[in-house]
């Protein structure tokens, strides 16, 4: 009797709306500014997570189901997953879904794969606190600011020899080894790694001075109208005001400064050196809470095991913008697929032209996020309709299609995660 009471209510219950758990951070964007706070009707600096996170379990809203959080909805009925997935991952929703509204730096920061992730949980659990690796994703919503990977060597020597306080870092020999590696992938990669460990390593009082007499130059400079982009002068200005006195500010003359324009994405593989600075996004994870931390942050900092695990291949900021595509299938649907088996994440925008819509089905489950527009949803897998406006999450089990009778007057944008296996 209750194994067939669990396979009816895992077929009633397969399309439900979710109260997803709401973050807040020192770095996020305060009230009305912030898209998560739009999404929740709130007024603080905030994120938005979505999934079974054990730090942000979502809760399944709906009257019919006694109170209960995603994370237990799945162990109790893994087949929503859908069969590829629930054995990939074990019987755990593969991927956390957020919402991050930045207003100030976010750390500089990199994410272990797994066999890193497991030392560093084995040897760290306070700071490493699962087993796992942390590929993510950042789609704008709004314009977007990031650092992510290094700079060519040919910007980084031109930021040696025109920020001296640089220079004095990372100190001649390390710039030297930099200079003549060009052309040399490997060299350079040496070289690189010795210069960026030379910088983050550096005794607290020399950089701290450094710092200070470059904040102060640049500041006169531009206080005298002179040009300072030659020392990426307002970067530096904004990052010193938010964390002064940091190591981390000197960070913008390694890595790249990536702008996005919405719907522009980021992929942050492992060992991918990051730092998100400004703007609002969609973000997509592998469920894990690993972040290697070396900079910009309140937060336990870990500078050896960041500089050992770097990627130090040099490469334009350009090339760090992933490639999404159209789905061949639906005009409706743009594909932003990373290189893992964890998750993909869909952009669905329906014109306002079009007042019925259908979710296909994947064999995955899913999480979708209304971002704009007012429709009723209904799915065979549901008892009654659901109504859907901005900020509206709904799971979709595996194979499972939603249809929308849209009632907006511009149409909807929707967002959607899921595991494309």
């Amino acid at each position: 009797y209750y194994q067939e009471k669990k396979i009816i209510l895992n077929v009633l219950f397969s399309v439900f709306p979710l109260t997803c758990a709401v973050q807040n951070y020192a770095w996020g964007k305060v009230g009305l500014d912030s898209k998560v706070a739009k999404l929740v009707l709130g007024g603080d600096p905030v994120a938005l997570w979505m999934g079974a996170h054990p730090k942000g379990d979502a809760q399944i809203k709906d009257n019919r189901i006694a109170q209960t959080t995603l994370g237990q909805w799945v162990a109790h009925f893994p087949a929503c997953l859908g069969s590829k997935v629930k054995d990939t991952f074990q019987g755990q929703l593969p991927f956390l879904f957020k919402v991050l509204s930045v207003n100030t730096a976010l750390s500089i920061q990199a994410h272990p794969n797994r066999e890193l992730a497991a030392r560093l949980h084995a040897q760290f659990p306070e700071h490493y606190p699962d087993n796992n690796h942390k590929p993510e994703m950042a789609i704008a919503l709004t314009r977007f600011q990031g650092l992510c990977g290094f700079r060519p060597v040919e910007e980084i020597l031109g930021f040696l020899k025109s920020v001296p306080e640089f220079h004095a870092l990372v100190g001649n020999e390390a710039a030297e080894e930099l200079r003549c590696g060009v052309g040399d992938v490997v060299r350079t990669s040496q070289a690189l790694k010795k210069c960026f460990t030379r910088m983050m390593n550096c005794e607290k009082k020399v950089f701290v001075d450094q710092l200070n007499m470059l904040v102060k130059r640049v500041t006169e400079e531009g206080a005298a109208g002179k040009d300072t982009s030659s020392s990426n002068g307002d970067l530096l200005l904004r990052l010193h005001s938010q964390y002064p006195g940091d190591i981390g500010c000197f960070s913008i003359y390694f890595l790249n400064h990536v702008v996005l324009d919405p719907g522009q994405a980021m992929f942050l593989g492992a060992n991918e050196p990051h730092a998100y600075l400004y703007g609002d996004c969609i973000e997509c994870m592998a469920c894990s809470d690993n972040t290697v931390r070396a900079g910009l942050t309140p937060k336990y900092i870990d500078v050896n095991t960041l500089c050992e695990m770097l990627n130090y291949s040099p490469a334009p900021a350009a090339t760090k913008i992933f490639p999404c595509v159209q789905d061949a299938s639906d005009p409706c649907v743009t594909l932003y697929d990373p290189p893992v088996p964890d998750f993909t994440v869909m952009r669905i925008q329906v014109p306002a032209s079009v007042k019925q819509y259908t979710v296909a089905p994947v064999d995955s489950a899913s999480i979708l996020l209304v971002i704009e527009g007012d429709a009723t949803a209904t799915s065979a897998a549901a008892l009654s309709d659901v109504t859907l406006r901005r900020g509206t999450v709904l799971f979709v089990s595996a194979n499972e299609s939603v249809s929308l009778h849209i009632t907006s007057q511009s149409g909807m944008t929707l967002f959607r995660a899921c595991c494309l296996l």
